[in-house]
């Protein structure tokens, strides 16, 4: 069964020919069951005592839940269903209702919230899984005997469609029907989005199935999952805890430590942070396990506020729990503050200043210095207030944010060393070209400004369109910007990828191609990282280990310590082919683990790794000293796959095997530009000409003699109304004359234009 996932659902094409939606926001794969042995199934034809659909709701309901999960981008991705199958916290619900490594919240009938502290039983295959959360005596619904239902038999769905909590529809059971090798029981029950992992039930209340499918083509089919898989999954769970599951959006544990919850993550070498914290006023730490010197020390850091109303900053002098300082701006003010308990009664502002050195809506510098007898706390540089107080001695340090703030920081440092402030920099205009920018400003000139007040509206009206034609201007130089960085980086990534090819530096290689479309994205942190995570593989190893030992070990770490895996129902987003991003979340395409891994390898001093790049899912190809190869799959955990298994890969990926010619060493240059290949179509698919096109360029700098590149952006430059632009491309193509080209037909279009 394959699940194609957008923001919305997931689109399914099922073996038997029916085209299939998923159920869910957060939507489709298979599931798990309760800790605690089920109660003994019973017989679902049994009517005696049947309850009405009234009396069934009312009680069933009361163990339904909403389950949200959190996107890459710390906001919520999906909802839907699931149902408490055990007193003491399990919940059942579909697999692709949780996402893969996502944050996840559930929330029960009578409004209470929990966090979701593991994923107790999980399996793709069947789309079920079993979360776990810290409840006591909540209301349980019973297993029936799936195999006893019959067709024909009443049936009621309990879900949350379209985000409606709570919901119940009637219906009936239409078949079993077998579904890619799946046996799924079909119902005539018109399943909404937000249906997904809710139960299915008799009327006697007993689940038979959990909801998992709908119908892209009628609104009354769907299709559940057996819940007699759920007792497989009781029988033999495989507990994740969300310390493990979480490995999206984690700040390494050796570098950071976040209390009082919150949504801490790392993003293109900065630290973003979300949602309230559970401490008074919303707060929420991340500390420092770095070593802090004693006095005098200081400590640093950039950080930029979206709401100014919001709060978030540097903490110093931490206990690890209630007691530290803060200094961080809040409501465009500077603020010291010393919070010596969890509430209120024990938080007490030093010192609170207004100042214009402070810069609202940008980065802003943070700096305190802690001396033996003295505090003292810059921003971007200046001096703004000092205290003597001395209430907390030694401590972490680290980061804060309060109230429901969202907040950036970059450059965070600590040291016994003053720290210089990085501070924006400027730039200073030729003298003409400001002059007539000062002239162009309606408010330097008191006269002007009287003079425009007198004129009234029509003064309103002229400065309106005044600014008008600045926000034109500036946006004109925001894309001049990004063309000049877009050309800059192709052009440090024509030179990265020139010379020998064992001189080639494919990771960093990589991370340029992030940086096309992240101008702010700070590469030496990931190299950095990438060198630790090396020295960490190494020290593992036995001296006298050989290849093979070496490679084993470091997919050990990569996929099982670290959590790093294959984005299945998040594939076709743009992250995934973004380096620094893959280091951040721990996942990724094909194509970016392959990077991950024989970087790795070659720091860790294995030979003879190479990219292998079979039609639709790029592999690792491992050749020994005496010519045998290992294909490795680190799409699916680095498995070691034989040359028929590779072939059945790309044959469920593509509908086709792969011939010798495909079975090569791809060059680190073939490896980037598959990547822009990547990209280019997800803007494709998004309908950006502009975004592809940024793509293309790229790719034919890299590769100039592409005839079907050229033809493909001149195709591209017309839709984005770039008519020279295409009567260049069309003129290459035509000087060229390349075979398998109608160039009659090429001359007829390029003179039209």
């Amino acid at each position: 069964m394959t699940h194609l996932m957008s923001n919305t659902n997931f689109i399914c094409h099922i073996a038997i020919g029916l085209l299939l939606a998923s159920c869910g926001t957060a939507c489709a794969q298979k599931g798990v069951a309760p800790r605690k042995a089920p109660a003994k199934p019973q017989s679902a034809t049994t009517t005696a005592d049947t309850k009405s659909i009234e009396a069934l709701t009312a009680t069933a309901l009361k163990s339904v839940v909403v389950i949200t999960h959190f996107g890459r981008d710390g906001k919520e991705n999906g909802v839907g269903a699931g149902f408490v199958i055990s007193p003491d916290g399990l919940i059942a619900t579909s697999l692709h209702v949780i996402g893969e490594a996502r944050p996840i919240a559930v929330q029960l009938a009578d409004g209470r919230r929990y966090e979701v502290t593991e994923v107790y039983a999980s399996d793709r295959k069947f789309d079920l899984a079993i979360i776990r959360i810290r409840g006591d005596k909540l209301p349980a619904l019973s297993l029936g005997d799936s195999d006893e239902l019959k067709q024909g038999a009443s049936v009621v769905a309990l879900g949350n469609p379209l985000g409606l909590g709570h919901s119940v529809v009637r219906g009936v059971v239409s078949a079993r029907r077998e579904v890619e090798g799946v046996e799924m029981i079909q119902i005539a029950i018109p399943i909404e989005p937000g249906n997904s992992g809710g139960p299915l039930l008799d009327l006697e209340g007993r689940v038979h199935g959990i909801l998992t499918l709908k119908s892209a083509v009628t609104a009354n089919l769907g299709f559940a999952m057996p819940a007699k898989l759920l007792r497989s999954l009781l029988e033999k769970p495989n507990p994740v805890p969300m310390s493990r599951w979480l490995t999206i959006g984690a700040l390494n544990p050796k570098d950071w430590t976040p209390l009082f919850g919150g949504r801490w993550s790392p993003k293109a070498g900065r630290i973003q942070v979300e949602g309230a914290g559970s401490g008074f006023g919303g707060r929420s730490l991340c500390l420092s396990q770095k070593a802090v010197p004693d006095r005098p020390y200081e400590i640093a850091v950039s950080v930029k506020l979206d709401d100014e109303a919001g709060a978030a900053g540097l903490v110093f002098g931490s206990d690890g729990a209630d007691r530290h300082y803060g200094f961080y701006p809040s409501a465009g003010q500077l603020r010291l503050t010393r919070f010596d308990g969890p509430n209120v009664f024990s938080w007490s502002i030093l010192k609170q200043v207004p100042t214009e050195h402070y810069r609202p809506g940008d980065w802003n510098h943070l700096r305190v210095r802690v001396e033996p007898e003295k505090i003292l706390c810059y921003v971007n540089g200046e001096l703004v207030t000092e205290s003597e107080d001395d209430a907390l001695k030694g401590g972490q340090v680290g980061l804060a944010k309060f109230r429901d703030t969202r907040a950036e920081f970059k450059g965070f440092q600590i040291s016994t060393n003053k720290l210089v402030p990085v501070l924006a920099s400027t730039m200073t205009l030729p003298e003409s070209l400001s002059r007539r920018l000062h002239a162009a400003s309606g408010d330097s000139d008191p006269t002007l400004r009287a003079e425009l007040q007198k004129q009234g509206a029509a003064g309103q009206n002229a400065l309106r369109q005044r600014a008008q034609q600045l926000e034109k201007e500036a946006d004109q130089l925001r894309r001049l910007a990004s063309m000049i960085h877009r050309q800059a980086v192709q052009a440090e990534l024509v030179k990265a990828l020139d010379g020998a090819e064992d001189k080639i530096d494919l990771f960093y290689s990589a991370l340029l191609v992030a940086k096309l479309d992240n101008p702010d994205l700070d590469i030496d942190p990931y190299r950095q990282q990438m060198a630790d995570m090396a020295n960490e593989v190494t020290a593992k190893l036995p001296s006298s280990a050989n290849d093979q030992a070496k490679l084993t070990t470091l997919a050990t770490y990569i996929f099982a310590e670290n959590g790093f895996h294959g984005s299945r129902s998040d594939f076709y987003n743009r992250e995934n082919s973004y380096m620094n991003a893959v280091l951040d979340d721990r996942e990724g395409l094909p194509i970016t683990l392959a990077i991950l891994f024989m970087d790795l390898a070659r720091r860790i001093g294995v030979e003879g790794v190479s990219g292998l790049p079979l039609p639709g899912h790029f592999m690792v190809r491992h050749t020994t000293g005496d010519g045998t190869d290992r294909i490795i799959d680190v799409f699916n955990g680095g498995k070691t796959l034989s040359r028929s298994e590779a072939q059945q890969q790309v044959f469920e990926a593509t509908g086709e095997g792969f011939r010798d010619t495909d079975y090569r060493r791809a060059t680190k240059r073939e490896i980037v530009i598959r990547m822009l290949r990547n990209l280019l179509g997800i803007a494709e698919r998004d309908g950006s000409a502009v975004g592809a096109l940024r793509y293309l360029d790229v790719i034919l700098a890299l590769s100039p003699d592409s005839v079907t590149d050229r033809l493909n952006r001149a195709r591209l430059r017309l839709q984005a109304a770039d008519g020279p632009g295409a009567k260049e491309d069309f003129k290459w193509v035509l000087d060229q004359q390349p075979a398998g080209v109608d160039l009659e037909r090429l001359a007829e279009i390029y003179r039209s234009l």
